[in-house]
């Protein structure tokens, strides 16, 4: 796989065979269903310990976390009810 700038992604190939039929081309990237992710400085990246800051771009709501479960849960709580009760 080959992200935007050009530099090669390393995935296993039922990952890919997966993410093609989940997400297919024909699926949109609509702007209400983008976040933008700020790490802070030195984070680990594990599940656990990642840490930053997540903004909603069409609403810029935006929240803390200091695990990806945290991120994850702020993504489902706008796109399912819009204000997040963190």
């Amino acid at each position: 796989m080959t992200n935007p700038s050009g530099i090669g992604l390393e995935r296993d190939a039922s990952d890919e065979a997966e993410g093609r039929a989940a997400f297919s081309a024909e699926s949109p990237l609509k702007p209400e269903w983008a976040f933008v992710f700020q790490l802070r400085q030195g984070t680990s990246f594990t599940a656990d310990t990642i840490c930053g800051r997540i903004e909603h771009v069409v609403s810029g709501q935006a929240c803390l976390f200091d695990s990806l479960e945290q991120a994850r849960s702020f993504m489902e709580l706008v796109m399912t009810h819009g204000s997040p009760q963190l």
